[in-house]
């Protein structure tokens, strides 16, 4: 199978190639904007790696929770390129890819979703693909727990935004990564699984997947928070 994948729902932007066993990865990171350099990216990923468009069975990408911003313009984009090719695309959980990359069973994987707030959402993973046993959710971190009935690693951006919350977690968990973002390398193989099992979906049907329904605080809100005004 081949299938282009892009991540673009946090600060730290990949798009993958994968044809059949082989899969090529490239970074954005470093730029203001993803927007800037994304197009060209995958562009580059396409020729230097003469797979025409035409030919992928279709297109991936991440489709959050994440950035707002971030997952539209993923959406979009796949969206776009998956219609001039005539190819199909998969919406796959950000969050989900993230706990597949564990190497671990029982995973909860959580980002930093600004404004005070995590995104996360808990899986158990078998034969690699993560399967979802709660969230997703939007959460400021005092509100996290750890799903109760086994041992749990903790994955995700949220965990080192949030050092408190990794205190309070880690004690009850069999490790951690506190970096770990999504990659688009794990979009594309969770794709495979998802087309297999008949997650393939018309361009126009693709969307992103919004847990928070807000991009800013108001003052009001900032304040009950201990921010400023």
């Amino acid at each position: 199978m081949k299938i282009l994948a892009i991540e673009t729902s946090c600060e730290h932007a990949t798009v993958a190639l994968l044809c059949d066993e082989r899969v090529v990865e490239r970074a954005l990171d470093g730029h203001s904007t993803h927007s800037e350099r994304l197009l060209k990216t995958i562009s580059e990923l396409i020729v230097d790696n003469d797979q025409p468009l035409g030919e992928l069975d279709a297109i991936a990408f991440g489709a959050g929770p994440g950035a707002f911003t971030g997952l539209r313009l993923a959406c979009a984009v796949a969206q776009g390129l998956a219609t001039g090719a005539g190819i199909g695309v998969v919406p796959v959980s950000s969050l989900a890819a993230l706990s597949a990359m564990s190497g671990h069973e029982y995973v909860l994987a959580a980002t930093d979703a600004r404004m005070g707030e995590v995104y996360s959402a808990a899986f158990r993973v078998l034969d690699g693909f993560p399967v979802l046993i709660a969230g997703p959710d939007c959460q400021v971190p005092e509100q996290m727990q750890l799903p109760p009935g086994t041992q749990w690693y903790l994955a995700g951006s949220a965990f080192g935004a949030h050092p408190s919350l990794l205190r309070r977690l880690s004690a009850s968990s069999i490790g951690h990564d506190a970096i770990a973002v999504p990659q688009a390398s794990s979009i594309a193989r969770l794709a495979v699984r998802m087309i297999e099992d008949g997650g393939l979906l018309p361009p126009e049907q693709a969307a992103p997947l919004y847990v928070r329904n807000k991009v800013a605080l108001t003052t009001a809100e900032r304040l009950a928070r201990g921010g400023k005004a």
